[in-house]
């Protein structure tokens, strides 16, 4: 019997939204086309999860999160945590309800996780236990707070997973296609959140880009697309999950193409590289600070990398000699570009180009709309398109597609000035050759990275302002051999105050993860200024 499209079902979601979720429902497909195949491994452990026992986990999980702690559509689910099989378990289970996975950053001060805590009014904080001192020193943790690490009273996540197992060590798995007690429908939607991963910006305070299940999906066919990714690829994922890089870089598309991937808690370039050998990985990524790591180490020398295809790179150029050393290691280099807001699989330089076309990032990907256009344009009317600067000029990199956010949670004035006529300004500078090639150019914001890590100077500015004795303060980026980039900060001191290198980075070691704490402090009189009374950071550098 048909049925209107505005009738819903038992979940509150009309027809077409569950037809729709249905499509969304990966595990569940992987779950009946290949039950026993390992979607996600632990290299520190002999755990791993199957396509079918983890369809099974998302389902136990999400009933206990709506039944022991009422989390339903749309609420908040806030991880502080390493990369753990555990961690993967939770992000499906809550994708399935129809609600939102906010991972925190777990380097992060107390003071900064209490903001995210604030911001996103979680409904659940699910924390490994050792971050839970820092969490004793946040004000606003939610009313529920599950462990993530098994406990003596047996109730964390970890217990709770190891006795579904059990349970499912007891099931059929030729009869997962068929509906169980256990079975719990998916509840998310194309357009809703599923993920707020919270960004660091201009203003200072970290901002939440929401990730709707559209941008997975759209991204992941991007990424499949471009690399060809089939269901024997193997990765090793080592970027931690509170990164879009942790999930969407290759973990959900592998997930989509019923990959595998094999889970590192911490990065060590000489075990990687063994691992890779090992486990037979076909496709690898990091930026190119990581890649230098790998390229000195022993296991570089000796580890057979025969069965990867290629390494992606993102985050930074690459330079010359660095891809020189991989290809004659065999592996080829693709760069890339992406950025939280957007794909991140934006664009990509096929491996053949990588040093005919050096520095590029390629051009976009399927489903991108990209263009460059003057800093600021804007459309002139409603509707209209915004006009394009000349090939080889540079300007602002603008994009649009179904892999953008549809804004940041809570903060309708930053979406609103990221977002203009449909088109998302991404703040970055780049240009186009004359052959259709596309360059970073550089930041009109003035982050730079550090081991990886965006950091950005008006975050710590602001940061250092609150200390009594700095009276103008300013922060940038400067090259270092070992992280690509490091904070230098410049102080004028108020009258009648001092103030030491080392009080100044023990003031920050307070208040800001450790990758944002400046290498380098120096002390002026006076910051240079412009005419208009604003600090000319230009005549700092």
């Amino acid at each position: 019997m048909s049925s209107a499209a505005g009738n819903s079902d038992s979940s509150g979601a009309t027809l077409d939204q569950a037809r729709e979720s249905r499509g969304l429902d990966w595990l569940r497909a992987w779950a009946l086309y290949s039950p026993e195949a390992v979607a996600f491994e632990d290299a520190d452990g002999a755990r791993a999860y199957t396509y079918g026992s983890l369809y099974y986990l998302s389902c136990r999980l999400a009933s206990k999160l709506e039944r022991d702690y009422g989390v339903a559509r749309g609420d908040r689910v806030t991880i502080l945590s390493k990369n753990e099989l555990e961690y993967v378990a939770l992000f499906f289970a809550i994708q399935r309800l129809g609600a939102i996975m906010v991972p925190i950053n777990f380097r992060l001060a107390a003071r900064e996780i209490d903001h995210i805590l604030r911001d996103s009014d979680s409904k659940l904080l699910v924390v490994q236990k050792q971050f839970a001192d820092t969490i004793a020193h946040v004000a606003n943790a939610p009313k529920h707070v599950w462990r993530l690490d098994q406990n003596d009273e047996g109730d964390s996540v970890s217990d709770f997973i190891a006795k579904s197992l059990a349970e499912f060590a007891n099931e059929k798995v030729a009869t997962l296609s068929q509906t169980h007690e256990w079975t719990f429908d998916f509840r998310g939607v194309m357009d809703a959140a599923c993920m707020i991963l919270y960004t660091s910006g201009t203003t200072g305070a970290p901002k939440g880009a929401l990730i709707t299940n559209k941008m997975l999906h759209w991204n992941s066919l991007n990424t499949g697309l471009r690399l060809n990714l089939c269901q024997s690829d193997v990765a090793i994922s080592f970027l931690p999950f509170f990164h879009t890089s942790g999930w969407n870089v290759l973990v959900t598309p592998f997930v989509h193409r019923g990959g595998k991937t094999i889970l590192v808690k911490k990065f060590d370039a000489q075990r990687i590289l063994e691992l890779s050998a090992k486990e037979k990985v076909t496709i690898m990524f990091g930026v190119p600070t990581i890649l230098e790591m790998m390229s000195r180490t022993e296991a570089f020398k000796t580890s057979d990398l025969s069965t990867v295809r290629y390494v992606i790179v993102g985050g930074e150029p690459m330079s010359i000699e660095l891809i020189r050393t991989w290809q004659k290691k065999g592996v080829p280099v693709r760069q890339g570009f992406g950025l939280t807001e957007v794909g991140p699989s934006v664009f990509s330089l096929n491996e053949e180009d990588a040093l005919r076309k050096i520095g590029s990032i390629g051009s976009p990907n399927f489903y991108v709309e990209a263009r460059i256009v003057a800093d600021g344009a804007v459309g002139k009317a409603r509707g209209a398109e915004p006009s394009e600067v000349p090939p080889g000029d540079i300007g602002e990199l603008i994009l649009r597609g179904p892999v953008c956010t549809p804004g940041y949670w809570r903060n309708p004035e930053a979406t609103a000035k990221a977002i203009q006529d449909g088109w998302f300004h991404t703040g970055d500078l780049v240009r186009r050759d004359a052959d259709g090639y596309w360059y970073v150019a550089g930041r009109k914001k003035d982050m730079y990275i550090s081991g990886g890590e965006n950091v950005y100077p008006v975050e710590v500015e602001t940061y250092l302002s609150t200390h009594p004795a700095i009276r103008e303060v300013a922060v940038i980026g400067t090259p270092d051999e070992k992280w690509g980039e490091v904070g230098k900060v410049f102080i004028s001191l108020k009258a009648g105050f001092t103030l030491s290198e080392k009080d100044v980075l023990n003031h920050c070691r307070e208040g800001l993860a450790k990758y944002k704490v400046p290498k380098h402090v120096l002390f002026l009189a006076d910051l240079p200024k412009g005419d208009s009374g604003k600090i000319l950071k230009r005549a700092l550098i």
